[in-house]
C-alpha cells in the first residue's frame, strides 16, 4: 500500500498530486449537496471564509467549535517584515472520529481511504468566496486538498510559485510551513475538502 514513506521519496515542489488517489467528483458534489442542505459553513466571523468539520476529538463536540474551526498560523501583517502568530494551538493528533452527519455519505468513504494512507488531523470543508484571498501566512503542517467545487480564477500560492488544483477528484499535499495564500478570482464559491497532513514530505 501507497502511504507516506514512498511519498517522501517522490516528492518535488510544493505542490504534489498524489498518483495514487482520485475520488469520483459527481459523487462527492452530489453528497456536499446533502450535506448543504443540512449544515451552514462557521465563518468566525472572518470574511469571505467559511468551514464545516468532518472530524472530531472522540465524543468532544467543543472540539469543532469556536477557535477550533480555524487554529493557528503565522502572519506577516505589516511592513515591518514581522511575523506575528494568530489565533490557538490545536492537538492535530486527537480529531479521529468522524461526525455523525457524514456516516453513509461519500465523504466517509473519503475519510476512511485517506486515514488508510496519511496520518491526518482535522479534515474540514472549506470555502472561499468570489473574488476574496487569505492573509499571506504560515501553517504548522502541510495540506491535504480535494477541490470539489473551483474555477480557473481560484489559485494557491506558495511563495513564488501559483498553481491551480482542477475539481477533478485528485488529491494535492501543498506544502503549507512555507508562506501561501489562496484566492478566488472567479464569481462561484471555492470549496475543498483540506486535511491537516501531520508527517511532513517535504522535509
Amino acid at each position: 500500500m501507497e502511504n507516506m514513506e514512498s511519498l517522501n521519496k517522490n516528492v518535488n515542489g510544493d505542490f504534489y498530486k498524489v498518483p495514487f488517489l482520485k475520488f469520483d467528483i459527481k459523487k462527492l458534489r452530489g453528497d456536499l449537496e446533502k450535506i448543504l442542505e443540512k449544515k451552514n459553513f462557521s465563518t468566525l466571523g472572518i470574511k469571505s471564509f467559511g468551514a464545516i468539520p468532518l472530524n472530531q476529538i472522540p465524543g468532544d463536540r467543543s472540539s469543532i467549535e469556536g477557535h477550533n474551526v480555524r487554529g493557528t498560523y503565522w502572519t506577516i501583517p505589516d511592513e515591518s517584515g514581522k511575523e506575528a502568530k494568530r489565533d490557538q494551538a490545536i492537538d492535530e493528533s486527537k480529531y479521529t472520529e468522524l461526525l455523525p452527519e457524514f456516516k453513509g455519505t461519500y465523504f466517509e468513504e473519503i475519510f476512511s481511504t485517506l486515514k488508510n494512507h496519511f496520518k491526518l488531523g482535522r479534515i474540514r470543508i472549506l470555502l472561499k468566496e468570489p473574488r476574496s484571498t487569505l492573509s499571506w501566512h504560515r501553517d504548522p503542517e502541510p495540506r491535504l486538498h480535494i477541490p470539489i467545487i473551483t474555477n480557473k480564477g481560484c489559485r494557491m500560492v506558495i511563495e513564488e510559485v501559483s498553481k491551480h488544483m482542477p475539481a477533478d477528484g485528485s488529491v494535492t499535499i501543498t506544502n503549507n510551513t512555507k508562506y501561501h495564500n489562496f484566492f478566488n478570482g472567479g464569481e462561484q464559491n471555492r470549496i475543498h475538502l483540506v486535511a491537516c497532513v501531520l508527517e511532513n514530505p517535504f522535509n
